[in-house]
């Protein structure tokens, strides 16, 4: 976890005391508690509770998010971001859901935003300033496959990568997807068949990537 997302839980720390009028109960140890319940404790006004979600669920998420955004600092951002959205909004999580899914949804949303405001501020540039980011060095690309895979991730329209990262990277269900991005299943799996043959496109495509 980083500095910046530790920073944010003690941020959620003090948002969680000043918000709650209830008094902190005793606490007993929270390590082996389920998500459930550790949500209950939170909404009590047991911070400790839900450091414990973020312990156990923000680094997925924020391998996620700069996967996604293609920089780790834009990342932290959303994932801070998304963290506060969580806490202010656990009253309305749904026990019968997976935690992870339901915090992967607020994350995936702010990261949607993030892409647009970036979209718009950089409208004018006739280059992807995510695929410059993300671009090996032309003497990395043809000996390095990590390198590659990013520059071509970095190519793909973001609903195709959003697809894409929490099929083939996450590893979720069709169904599961379909919860945090809001899509349909069929549509998923189109996204995913479009963005697996894009990206094996632009893998075969050594010119392309010399080029970048």
């Amino acid at each position: 976890m980083t500095l910046r997302v530790e920073s944010a839980s003690h941020a959620l720390d003090a948002a969680s005391r000043a918000e709650s009028d209830a008094p902190t109960e005793v606490r007993v140890s929270v390590g082996t508690m389920d998500d459930v319940d550790a949500v209950s404790r939170a909404l009590e006004g047991d911070t400790e509770a839900f450091a414990l979600l973020v312990d156990r669920h923000a680094g997925v998420c924020l391998r996620y998010a700069t996967r996604m955004l293609g920089s780790r600092e834009d990342a932290e951002d959303v994932m801070q971001e998304a963290l506060m959205r969580a806490f202010r909004a656990l009253m309305t999580y749904d026990a019968t859901r997976d935690f992870r899914t339901w915090l992967m949804s607020i994350v995936a949303n702010r990261c949607r935003t993030a892409l647009t405001v970036r979209a718009r501020r950089e409208r004018f540039l006739t280059t992807d300033t995510l695929a410059a980011e993300l671009a090996p060095a032309p003497a990395e690309n043809g000996g390095s496959e990590i390198g590659a895979v990013q520059w071509a991730l970095a190519q793909l329209e973001p609903k195709y990568r959003e697809a894409f990262l929490l099929k083939h990277v996450e590893e979720l269900s069709y169904d599961e997807i379909a919860r945090i991005t809001g899509a349909g299943v069929s549509a998923l799996k189109m996204r995913v068949r479009r963005a697996c043959e894009r990206m094996r496109d632009l893998l075969e495509d050594e010119d392309a990537r010399t080029n970048a």
